[in-house]
């Protein structure tokens, strides 16, 4: 009998190679048509996203159209997540669009190490090969998947389009000394910032009430003297956008990491359909309504 994980593997490999093949119309239309089946069928991961989304908007907003179209972005990214080595570099770079990119390049000017803190919005994986074609290599943790295959197949796939990863669990030695190191030496770090939901996570007033998110990017910028930038993501009908909000000032984790989540909330409060959260984030949320709904996210601060 082939075990449920061996059949996710299964599923991403088949992605990853038919996907591919597609027409690009074609694939397009078949994940819209699947993330509005999902939206139909109001599963628990739907539900929690609609619920995350009636925090993040003025009351009033008509949820059930948010949530659709937050299905379809998040069909959106992985359709480009399986088609995403075959754009091409030149596609890439010339269809991104950055807002105040002259912060990161000033941030790399210093000489000093910079984290980049995301939360999930937008294809935080195009936004990554973005970074490298643009000429700024960088590391980024991913947490260990179970089957071991399907998190090879993902470190596979990150790997190819420039990134260093750094497993979560389970290499040779933690991995915040090894972030330090990277930044110390004046490299760039990238880490989905925006929940943790463990007992290290640092509490924060986030729309109104309070979320748990990681100290890990705070953490690694006092210690090494980085530039912590929070950045913001969000599709555009034939590209992508992003902003880079201003520096994080250091003074101590909590207050830093409280910085990260306005700067999150004020992208997430312009681009709302573009925010991937199908997980429970504030303390108050009900556990019960929540369900995994996607592998974990591919570049975490959780325990870091």
């Amino acid at each position: 009998m082939v075990s449920a994980g061996r059949l996710t593997d299964l599923a991403y490999a088949l992605g990853w190679r038919v996907v591919r093949l597609l027409p690009e119309p074609l694939a397009a239309a078949l994940f819209r048509a699947g993330a509005d089946l999902a939206w139909h069928r109001a599963g628990r991961g739907v539900r929690r996203l609609r619920a995350n989304l009636a925090r993040v908007v003025p009351a009033g907003t008509d949820l059930d159209s948010l949530t659709r179209a937050a299905m379809r972005s998040y069909a959106r990214y992985w359709l480009e997540v399986f088609r995403l080595t075959d754009l091409g570099l030149e596609r890439i770079v010339r269809r991104m669009r950055l807002l105040d990119e002259q912060t990161l390049r000033d941030a790399h000017a210093q000489g000093r190490g910079v984290v980049i803190a995301l939360p999930h919005m937008g294809n935080w994986e195009q936004a990554g090969a973005w970074l490298v074609a643009s000429g700024t290599p960088f590391t980024t943790v991913a947490e260990r998947l179970r089957p071991e295959s399907l998190f090879e197949r993902f470190v596979a796939f990150r790997t190819a389009l420039g990134m260093e990863v750094i497993p979560l669990t389970g290499g040779e030695s933690p991995p915040y000394g090894l972030l330090a190191a990277r930044l110390r030496a004046g490299g760039t770090l990238c880490l989905l910032a925006d929940r943790d939901l463990s007992r290290s996570g640092v509490p924060v007033r986030f729309f109104g009430a309070t979320a748990t998110m990681p100290g890990g990017p705070a953490a690694l910028a006092l210690e090494t003297g980085a530039v912590l930038l929070p950045v913001t993501l969000w599709f555009d009908v034939d590209g992508w956008s992003g902003r880079i909000h201003p520096p994080v000032p250091h003074s101590d984790v909590a207050t830093m990491t409280q910085t990260l989540a306005d700067a999150f909330a004020e992208g997430i409060s312009a681009h709302p359909a573009d925010w991937h959260m199908l997980q429970r984030v504030w303390r108050d949320d009900v556990p019960s309504v929540s369900a995994p709904v996607s592998v974990s996210a591919p570049a975490s601060a959780s325990g870091t």
